[in-house]
């Protein structure tokens, strides 16, 4: 590679890890950065998946004191949500894409709206339950919905950010940087276990993965700190309004 295109992929890759540890949707920017330096759409695809893992670990760690309590149906929640991101990545080196990206506008689209009513149905659910006689706690242990969008993350990955937040957004009902942080960690872990598959299969492209890489750490460092600041509204407004062009992208993309 050549300064210019290097320098590229890093100044995408910084703005993709803001992106990615404050809202999603880093893809917006990856995606064509590699195609511009020369990576083919499918190991595009998987040169994402790897660069943004980093950038989501730093910034997950870097405002751990928000995560949930580590106690078993979190861990149990994580550990099914690895596995469905390693069989999503091994089935994307086995199928054709299009097999699997012609839902993703709908995936993203429902993913958006949820995130946008997360308080309210949260609400909801919690006087449900109390309507029952019952003081039940919704918390990230008792959702379910998260091991589909796992194997969807390590098959395709673009905007696999905003559905996460989406699904932790209702489980914490609505607190945004406990949502992100949690977010962070499981989409982060996610990658890993994408990138061994990818790894040991030998479809990394690496050098522009590197280059990318180099940018997501420290775009994921400053997006932990902008998400600890940014006032609530803002970033709801933000992320619904990312989640919208998201889904209006992806649907010109791969259904027109």
């Amino acid at each position: 590679m050549d300064i210019f295109t290097i320098a590229l992929l890093a100044g995408a890759g910084i703005l993709a890890g803001i992106m990615a540890s404050i809202v999603g949707g880093a893809a917006v920017v990856t995606y064509p950065a590699l195609i511009a330096a020369g990576v083919p759409p499918q190991a595009a695809v998987v040169s994402n998946l790897i660069a943004i893992m980093p950038g989501t670990m730093v910034a997950a760690l870097s405002d751990r004191s928000q995560l949930p309590p580590f106690n078993r149906a979190f861990l149990g929640l994580i550990a099914a949500s690895v596995i469905g991101a390693a069989l999503g990545a091994t089935m994307l080196l086995v199928t054709p894409q299009r097999l699997f990206t012609v839902f993703v506008p709908l995936l993203l689209g429902f993913a958006t709206i949820l995130f946008a009513y997360s308080e309210r149905i949260s609400k909801w659910l919690r006087q449900r339950a109390a309507g029952r006689g019952r003081d039940v706690k919704f918390n990230v242990g008792s959702l379910k919905m998260l091991l589909p969008v796992s194997f969807y993350g390590g098959y395709f990955g673009a905007g696999v950010g905003v559905l996460i937040l989406g699904v932790f957004s209702v489980a914490t009902g609505g607190d945004y940087r406990s949502a992100n942080v949690t977010k962070n960690l499981v989409s982060s872990l996610n990658g890993m276990a994408a990138a061994c598959v990818f790894i040991l299969h030998g479809a990394v492209a690496w050098p522009q993965t590197l280059a990318l890489i180099a940018g997501t750490i420290g775009g994921g460092f400053a997006g932990s700190y902008i998400a600890r600041v940014i006032p609530r509204n803002v970033v709801r407004v933000l992320i619904v309004v990312v989640g919208a062009l998201l889904t209006v992208s992806f649907a010109r993309r791969y259904w027109f």
